[in-house]
């Protein structure tokens, strides 16, 4: 065998090492979608909270019961952007996925989601005793913190560079402590602003090179 034969060796049993220990079908254009829809979803929320001070600024009078309609239009919001931002991370996932003929759901995506999912129960339950305990201004850390935690936990089982995307989103998280009343531009910096450079950084790095391959 040639050299050259040699490293084509050497370069497909890496690959398939990683793909069996690894979940390498993650896509970039998965972050930039969950970016796109964290940036809406934050434009609403400060729509609805710009309504609702001037409201409060005109009467002069602090209305408990729409407080609690805007508390609860914005648990809605939130939970719709993430409903939003993990279909699109599931179908641009599953894409790549079919056109490099690898499994989407197999053991190594099952250890992802396990590891990312216990930080982001965690995480959840935290938020709502905030919420039901009256600390909404501090929801917006615990959620870029225990997310950025999430990230970094599953990061060992898909590619290396959701570390650093998760480190970064513990350090906003962790910032944001000290600004609390900014909350939802750190929500938005965070969830939208880092997931769209992130993704479109991963789609640079790793997509690009296939799509030339498939002319795609």
């Amino acid at each position: 065998m040639t050299d050259q034969q040699h490293l084509q060796t050497l370069t497909d049993i890496k690959r398939i090492m990683e793909r069996s220990s690894r979940f390498i079908s993650l896509s970039g254009l998965s972050g930039v979608s969950a970016g796109i829809c964290a940036l809406v979803g934050a434009w609403l929320a400060r729509t609805w909270l710009t309504a609702y001070y001037d409201r409060w600024d005109a009467s002069g009078i602090y209305d408990m019961a729409d407080f609690a309609e805007l508390k609860l239009r914005l648990i809605a919001l939130a939970l719709a952007v993430m409903v939003a931002a993990v279909g699109g991370g599931i179908f641009f996932t599953w894409r790549r996925a079919r056109r490099n003929n690898l499994p989407v759901w197999d053991v190594t995506s099952r250890k992802v989601l396990m590891n990312v999912c216990i930080p982001l129960a965690a995480g959840g339950a935290f938020a709502a005793g905030l919420l039901y305990n009256h600390f909404e201004t501090l929801v917006a850390p615990t959620c870029l913190v225990f997310y950025g935690l999430a990230l970094i936990n599953g990061s060992k089982y898909t590619l290396p560079d959701v570390r650093y995307l998760g480190l970064l989103e513990t350090i906003l998280g962790i910032a944001n402590l000290f600004f609390l009343r900014k909350g939802l531009y750190f929500w938005a910096v965070g969830f939208g602003v880092l997931h769209i450079v992130y993704g479109i950084l991963m789609w640079w790095k790793y997509e690009r090179k296939e799509r030339e391959a498939f002319n795609i």
